[in-house]
Protein backbone atom coordinates (compact mmCIF):
# COMPACT_ATOMS: atom_id res chain seq x y z
CA UNK A 1 0.00 0.00 0.00
CA UNK A 2 2.81 2.40 0.91
CA UNK A 3 4.74 1.53 -2.13
CA UNK A 4 1.65 2.81 -4.26
CA UNK A 5 1.21 5.53 -2.57
CA UNK A 6 4.69 6.44 -3.28
CA UNK A 7 4.76 5.59 -6.86
CA UNK A 8 1.39 8.07 -6.77
CA UNK A 9 3.09 10.76 -5.62
CA UNK A 10 5.92 10.38 -7.94
CA UNK A 11 3.96 9.85 -10.82
CA UNK A 12 1.77 13.24 -9.78
CA UNK A 13 4.98 15.18 -9.71
CA UNK A 14 6.20 13.64 -13.13
CA UNK A 15 3.05 14.66 -14.84
CA UNK A 16 2.74 17.54 -17.68
CA UNK A 17 1.80 20.91 -16.42
CA UNK A 18 2.47 20.13 -12.73
CA UNK A 19 6.34 18.93 -13.03
CA UNK A 20 7.30 22.45 -12.37
CA UNK A 21 4.92 23.19 -9.44
CA UNK A 22 5.03 19.78 -7.59
CA UNK A 23 1.00 20.18 -6.88
CA UNK A 24 -2.23 20.94 -8.63
CA UNK A 25 -5.41 21.96 -7.14
CA UNK A 26 -8.36 20.55 -7.72
CA UNK A 27 -11.71 22.71 -7.17
CA UNK A 28 -14.10 21.72 -4.90
CA UNK A 29 -17.80 20.87 -6.58
CA UNK A 30 -20.45 23.03 -5.07
CA UNK A 31 -22.84 20.00 -5.39
CA UNK A 32 -20.11 17.35 -3.21
CA UNK A 33 -20.50 17.09 0.63
CA UNK A 34 -19.00 18.14 3.11
CA UNK A 35 -17.88 15.41 5.01
CA UNK A 36 -17.89 16.49 9.50
CA UNK A 37 -14.66 16.54 10.81
CA UNK A 38 -14.04 15.23 14.58
CA UNK A 39 -11.16 14.02 15.33
CA UNK A 40 -8.41 13.84 18.30
CA UNK A 41 -4.92 15.47 18.52
CA UNK A 42 -2.08 13.93 20.39
CA UNK A 43 -2.83 15.69 23.14
CA UNK A 44 -5.97 14.53 23.60
CA UNK A 45 -7.97 18.35 22.02
CA UNK A 46 -10.65 17.18 19.99
CA UNK A 47 -11.41 19.20 16.97
CA UNK A 48 -14.49 19.50 14.89
CA UNK A 49 -14.59 21.81 11.81
CA UNK A 50 -17.58 22.92 12.70
CA UNK A 51 -16.23 24.77 15.50
CA UNK A 52 -13.12 26.64 13.08
CA UNK A 53 -15.71 28.77 11.37
CA UNK A 54 -15.15 32.09 11.02
CA UNK A 55 -11.14 30.86 10.01
CA UNK A 56 -9.47 29.55 7.39
CA UNK A 57 -8.64 25.58 7.72
CA UNK A 58 -6.00 23.62 5.97
CA UNK A 59 -6.25 19.67 6.49
CA UNK A 60 -3.30 18.52 5.30
CA UNK A 61 -3.50 14.56 5.01
CA UNK A 62 0.30 13.09 5.06
CA UNK A 63 2.17 10.05 6.76
CA UNK A 64 6.13 9.91 7.92
CA UNK A 65 7.08 7.67 5.23
CA UNK A 66 6.13 10.25 2.70
CA UNK A 67 9.13 12.44 1.39
CA UNK A 68 6.57 14.87 0.13
CA UNK A 69 4.87 15.61 3.43
CA UNK A 70 8.33 15.36 5.58
CA UNK A 71 9.78 18.07 3.19
CA UNK A 72 5.83 20.66 3.03
CA UNK A 73 5.81 20.34 6.95
CA UNK A 74 7.96 22.88 7.69
CA UNK A 75 6.64 25.31 5.86
CA UNK A 76 3.00 24.32 7.09
CA UNK A 77 4.12 24.99 10.57
CA UNK A 78 5.81 28.07 9.78
CA UNK A 79 2.93 29.23 7.97
CA UNK A 80 0.48 28.59 10.87
CA UNK A 81 2.97 30.53 13.06
CA UNK A 82 3.02 33.49 11.21
CA UNK A 83 -0.76 33.79 10.83
CA UNK A 84 -1.77 32.58 14.62
CA UNK A 85 -5.07 30.40 15.21
CA UNK A 86 -7.52 33.68 14.98
CA UNK A 87 -6.70 33.67 11.32
CA UNK A 88 -5.51 29.99 10.06
CA UNK A 89 -5.81 26.68 11.79
CA UNK A 90 -3.98 23.43 9.81
CA UNK A 91 -4.60 20.43 11.14
CA UNK A 92 -2.24 17.87 10.03
CA UNK A 93 -4.14 14.55 9.88
CA UNK A 94 -1.55 11.48 10.03
CA UNK A 95 -2.51 8.75 7.48
CA UNK A 96 -2.55 5.04 8.59
CA UNK A 97 0.39 5.38 11.22
CA UNK A 98 0.51 4.35 14.73
CA UNK A 99 -0.15 6.85 17.22
CA UNK A 100 3.36 6.10 18.86
CA UNK A 101 5.56 6.19 15.83
CA UNK A 102 3.48 9.51 14.52
CA UNK A 103 4.51 11.22 18.39
CA UNK A 104 8.16 9.71 18.31
CA UNK A 105 8.07 11.61 14.74
CA UNK A 106 6.28 14.80 15.76
CA UNK A 107 8.54 14.80 18.80
CA UNK A 108 11.97 14.47 16.29
CA UNK A 109 10.84 17.07 14.53
CA UNK A 110 9.37 19.50 16.92
CA UNK A 111 5.97 19.80 15.50
CA UNK A 112 3.64 21.89 16.93
CA UNK A 113 0.64 21.60 15.01
CA UNK A 114 -2.29 19.85 15.77
CA UNK A 115 -1.42 16.61 15.08
CA UNK A 116 -4.88 14.09 14.44
CA UNK A 117 -3.88 10.34 13.82
CA UNK A 118 -6.03 8.38 11.17
CA UNK A 119 -4.97 5.18 11.88
CA UNK A 120 -7.46 3.25 9.96
CA UNK A 121 -7.65 6.14 7.31
CA UNK A 122 -11.33 7.10 7.54
CA UNK A 123 -10.54 10.78 7.73
CA UNK A 124 -8.79 10.50 4.29
CA UNK A 125 -11.86 8.52 2.73
CA UNK A 126 -14.36 10.62 3.53
CA UNK A 127 -12.60 13.27 2.17
CA UNK A 128 -11.32 11.79 -0.44
CA UNK A 129 -8.19 11.74 -0.26
CA UNK A 130 -5.66 9.36 -2.04
CA UNK A 131 -2.42 10.94 -2.51
CA UNK A 132 -0.13 12.81 -0.08
CA UNK A 133 0.28 14.92 1.04
CA UNK A 134 -3.18 16.64 0.25
CA UNK A 135 -4.80 19.49 1.75
CA UNK A 136 -8.38 20.56 1.94
CA UNK A 137 -8.41 24.52 1.43
CA UNK A 138 -11.46 25.79 3.36
CA UNK A 139 -12.02 29.29 3.15
CA UNK A 140 -12.98 31.38 6.38
CA UNK A 141 -16.65 31.00 5.67
CA UNK A 142 -16.60 27.68 6.09
CA UNK A 143 -16.80 26.74 2.42
CA UNK A 144 -14.41 24.32 0.83
CA UNK A 145 -12.62 25.70 -2.17
CA UNK A 146 -10.74 22.64 -2.92
CA UNK A 147 -8.20 20.28 -2.36
CA UNK A 148 -4.16 20.94 -3.10
CA UNK A 149 -2.65 17.29 -3.87
CA UNK A 150 1.36 17.29 -4.05
CA UNK A 151 3.58 19.37 -1.86
CA UNK A 152 3.85 23.19 -1.62
CA UNK A 153 5.84 25.69 0.16
CA UNK A 154 3.75 27.25 2.07
CA UNK A 155 5.98 29.92 2.46
CA UNK A 156 6.23 31.10 -1.52
CA UNK A 157 4.40 33.37 -3.45
CA UNK A 158 1.89 30.36 -5.09
CA UNK A 159 0.56 29.92 -1.24
CA UNK A 160 0.33 33.58 -1.27
CA UNK A 161 -2.10 33.42 -3.89
CA UNK A 162 -4.21 30.49 -2.44
CA UNK A 163 -4.39 32.07 1.05
CA UNK A 164 -5.57 35.23 0.32
CA UNK A 165 -9.40 34.36 -1.32
CA UNK A 166 -9.40 31.40 2.10
CA UNK A 167 -8.23 34.33 4.53
CA UNK A 168 -11.05 36.90 3.14
CA UNK A 169 -13.66 38.01 5.78
CA UNK A 170 -16.81 36.19 5.24
CA UNK A 171 -19.51 38.74 3.77
CA UNK A 172 -21.23 40.83 6.27
CA UNK A 173 -17.76 41.11 8.24
CA UNK A 174 -16.07 43.01 5.57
Amino acid sequence: MRVALCLACAALAASPGVQAQGYEVVPWSAHKPVPSLQATDLNGQVWRLKDLRGKAVLINFWASWCEPCRAEMPSLQALAQSLGPEKLRVLAVNFKESEGTVRRYAQRNELRLPILPDPAGLLARQWGVRLFPSTVLISADGRVRGVLRGELDWSGAEAASLLASLLAPPPGQR
